[in-house]
């Protein structure tokens, strides 16, 4: 993947400053730490953010920590924690954390001028810091978390030279240096690229959608805090006045052990009605997902908790402006009643939805200034850009100027 192939879709200053960042840090190493290559917006974004990096003469890794079910069980519930949903934990349970840690750093080389460390998962393995510059890069929603849970994971990132939030309300109080960095899609990806009306009418004969009924859409991993319930509930008050067909879809993520659980719950909730059409999808799924998009005529992210939600962004930049909860990092991404709305309720819900499906105009002029947001804000271009120059900064650390030209 090269950086020219993004001239014309991406802000032309976008692509200028990387080239600049790159030439400056040209020839240096950069490593990601996650737990995952499958599954949940930090891989996806990984995938795309290397061979950028790598092109621009900038010797990127990307490793990945492997962990059992009971050590993923664990950083589930710290996840669920994180964001406010009451867990209990022993001090057993924290003395695993860190051992699968330690027993990964047999296995992975962590030496590199710049080591990010993606979330709770890995957060440990700064006790093994060799060299470099180390970031604790945390992308999920901490701005209520559990008292006890958010002091043990911030003795840890505590030990990083620098921590990286999504949003700024989701930030630990840290003796470090801090940065906010929003998430980006890339447009060049399977996922985000435009399609051939080939292409989606194959997925949409995959998977049973007629051409000619309203289709209402959220794409997400199925986990309780996506509020797929709730979506629901949403549905079957609109489909007593308009017709239309719902479809929740989503992929397993390796480090999600409650998916199948919540999958089940959603399954028997839905049970009975032919006009609800629940998707597992494999991983790397990204023309279907990509394509379910572009068919659909209201796209939601009915989040109760969100680290950022980049489904979002996927959906706006196909022009489509999104229902979204009003939580996390949702509401930096869409600007009420311009470009999408937020809701609060099933019930908001529900009035947004019958709003888009009986005012085309509407729902038309919406979906182009939300593709417009998210050219100017959320694409990789801009993400890429600003890690880059943490990077610069954290190795210039107190100087008052920084030249990279």
């Amino acid at each position: 993947m090269l950086l020219s192939q993004y001239r014309g879709i991406a802000p032309k200053g976008q692509i200028e400053l990387l080239k600049i960042l790159g030439g400056r840090l040209k020839g240096r190493s950069i490593l990601n730490v996650n737990s995952t290559k499958a599954g949940g917006g930090v891989a996806e974004l990984l995938h795309r953010i290397m061979p950028i990096i790598n092109s621009m003469g900038i010797n990127g890794r990307w490793e990945v920590i492997e962990g059992d079910n009971r050590f993923f069980d664990i950083t589930k519930k710290i996840h669920n924690a994180l964001q406010g949903n009451p867990e209990t934990f022993t001090e057993e349970m924290w003395d695993y954390h860190f051992e699968i840690n330690r027993q990964n750093v047999q296995n992975i080389d962590l030496g590199a001028d710049f080591v990010f460390i993606h979330d709770p998962q890995p957060v440990p393995l700064i006790k093994f810091r060799q060299n470099g510059h180390w970031i604790w890069r945390c992308h999920i929603d901490m701005s209520t978390p559990q008292p006890d849970v958010a002091q043990r994971i911030t003795d840890y990132a505590g030990l990083y030279e620098s921590s990286i939030f999504s949003v700024d309300k989701f930030a630990l109080q840290l003796p470090i240096h801090e940065f906010v960095v929003l998430p980006s899609i890339d447009p060049l990806s399977d996922k985000n690229r435009e399609l051939t009306a080939l292409e989606i009418s194959e997925v949409a004969k995959k998977f049973d959608l007629p051409p000619d009924r309203p289709i209402v859409l959220q794409v997400s991993r199925f986990d309780r805090f996506k509020d797929p319930i709730g979506v629901i509930k949403a549905y079957r008050m609109v489909k007593k006045y308009n017709d239309c067909i719902l479809v929740l879809a989503g992929s397993p993520a390796k480090d999600d052990p409650e998916g199948e659980e919540v999958l089940a719950e959603v399954q028997n909730f839905a049970e009975g009605d032919p006009d609800i059409r629940i998707l597992l999808l494999p991983a790397f799924s990204d023309i279907e997902i990509n394509a379910l998009q572009r068919l659909a005529d209201v796209v939601l992210q009915k989040s109760l908790k969100e680290g950022f939600g980049l489904t979002v962004s996927e959906a706006m930049w196909k022009g489509k402006p999104v229902i979204g909860g009003a939580v996390g990092g949702i509401p930096h991404q869409i600007v009420h009643g311009i470009n999408g709305f937020l809701v609060y309720s099933e019930e908001g819900a529900a009035f947004r939805i019958r709003q888009y499906l009986n005012n085309t105009d509407m729902l038309k002029r919406m979906g182009e200034a939300a593709r417009e947001h998210i050219r100017n804000n959320f694409l990789i271009t801009r993400q890429i850009g600003d890690y880059l120059s943490i990077c610069i900064g954290v190795e210039n650390a107190g100087k008052a100027v920084i030249e990279i030209g």
